[in-house]
């Protein structure tokens, strides 16, 4: 071969490796830009059944709509949800792992607890607020009260002798709230999940849960429980003849959940942006805004700082309703 020659086989040779290199960035942007491109992972740390399970499906359905892929809801239920949060804390940050969150899981445990195998303010990044709402305060049909005053006035009657349903932190810390304020002693007991908690509590074992409205409210409706108040400072429209614990006799009183969806820290920006776009639009949905509202829930759809702001915020006011009610962390 002559030096002409030769020297056209270089340029064409470095051509070709260069169009091979750009093509296979190319491809490699076109990959990152069809995200998500196999199933994606929904944790939830609890048991079937319960609130996050609910919103978990239905948010999660929608998504696999909008996003062209399978959203597969992977129930973890332990006391606390610690080891379905935990997992959903350490996973890959890819974009293919979400996480559902009760605020309990966010802002209390961390004020309950002396050692976490997580940290939510390093270890996730937030995707969007769900909802928001207060707790109803049933109890079984059998109990003999109608409203707070009677049952605080039977709770004192008989110390020791009423059994509340708790499954996790935040109902845990919002009745400890409620017996140190009225005055009255009750014996917790712990369930991996609303599920199991409801069914113990319709059938008498345990006397009174404060449970999420998405799951009341069908109870209270059908006659299984009874609904004595609701926890926020205002009623819910779905149990408008329900008052507030506040309105009650216990001014001022307050204890509230909500729900949110987050990712393993490190996820990318456009995984995070697109991820928190198809959520909200999800939640403004008119029909999942009409399933929200009927069943309790105050609908939300905000930005990722927003559940930031919150998680700050909220952790601060859990410190000092933890000092008051000297509540020991385990």
């Amino acid at each position: 071969m002559n030096r002409t020659a030769c020297v056209a086989a270089g340029v064409l040779l470095s051509f070709s490796v260069s169009a091979v290199s750009a093509a296979t960035k190319e491809k490699a942007k076109d990959k990152g830009a069809a995200y998500p491109d196999r199933p994606i992972r929904f944790i939830v740390p609890f048991a079937p059944g319960g609130p996050s399970d609910i919103l978990s499906r239905l948010i999660g359905g929608r998504l696999s709509e909008l996003l062209g892929q399978t959203v597969v809801v992977d129930n973890r239920g332990s006391v606390g949800g610690l080891l379905g949060f935990e997992a959903g804390a350490k996973a890959a940050p890819d974009g293919y792992t979400l996480l559902m969150s009760a605020n309990s899981l966010l802002t209390i445990n961390p004020h309950v607890y002396k050692k976490l195998p997580y940290d939510p303010a390093k270890d996730l990044t937030p995707i969007s607020q769900l909802t928001s709402t207060g707790n109803v305060f049933v109890v079984h049909p059998s109990v003999a009260a109608n409203n707070i005053k009677e049952f605080i006035a039977l709770a004192k009657a008989s110390p020791g002798k009423i059994n509340y349903a708790t499954t996790g932190t935040g109902n845990l810390l919002g009745i400890a709230d409620f017996k140190v304020k009225a005055g009255v002693d009750m014996v917790a007991v712990p369930y991996k999940g609303t599920g199991q908690a409801v069914i113990d509590l319709v059938g008498g074992h345990v006397q009174m849960f404060f449970m999420n409205p998405l799951v009341a409210v069908p109870h209270v409706k059908s006659g299984k429980l009874k609904a004595l108040a609701v926890t926020s400072l205002d009623r819910n429209p779905a149990l408008p003849d329900v008052p507030t614990v506040s309105e009650s006799g216990l001014p001022g009183f307050r204890n509230v959940t909500w729900h949110s969806i987050l990712v393993p820290a490190g996820t990318s920006k456009p995984i995070v942006s697109r991820l928190n776009a198809e959520i909200v639009k999800i939640v403004n949905m008119p029909d999942v805004q009409d399933r929200l509202k009927g069943q309790g829930l105050t609908p939300v759809g905000s930005p990722p700082e927003q559940v930031t702001k919150n998680m700050r915020e909220e952790s601060a006011e859990v410190a000092k309703l933890v000092k008051l009610i000297g509540l020991q962390p385990q």
